[in-house]
């Protein structure tokens, strides 16, 4: 049995919040945290403060951050934000932060709000932790595969 890692904070960076969802101490299963929001896209102040406050909570040792590339795989401008968010992680946390592809993820979040039966101030509220659950999950599994292959 392998010890236990430490855990990894998963974020879904958007203009006025960011999805927080955190792994278990396995490293194997990703869990909603809470919905971060802020009044301006550029007010992150009191966003990265929360951040560092659920690393050191959590005792997290890696950020995974979901990057919304375009369906055509180039970088466009929301893409271009969550880049300089990125940087300012890494500067304010110290961590790796690694960026999870997530194109699909709110696609993901919608199908499960509709088998959820989810509607209209619970469904807006929720969807930006869900797509980071899918964000963060989706590393983990890559993560866990990872281990297996190499066993």
């Amino acid at each position: 049995m392998s010890a236990a890692v430490c855990r990894v904070l998963g974020l879904d960076y958007g203009a006025k919040t960011v999805g927080v969802a955190v792994s278990d101490a396995l490293g194997l299963t990703a869990q909603g945290v809470e919905i971060i929001r802020r009044e301006k896209e550029t007010k992150l102040r009191r966003t990265l403060a929360r951040i560092e406050e659920l690393v050191r909570a959590y005792d997290v040792q890696t950020i995974v951050l979901g990057f919304p590339k375009l369906l055509n795989n180039e970088i466009g401008e929301r893409a271009e934000k969550t880049l300089a968010f990125r940087d300012m992680l890494e500067r304010r946390t110290a961590l790796p932060v690694v960026l999870e592809d997530e194109r699909l993820t709110t696609v993901e979040a919608i199908r499960t709000m509709n088998e959820l039966d989810l509607r209209g101030q619970a469904r807006k509220e929720a969807v930006d932790e869900i797509a980071a659950v899918f964000i963060l999950q989706t590393y983990l599994d890559r993560e866990q595969n990872k281990k297996q292959r190499t066993e």
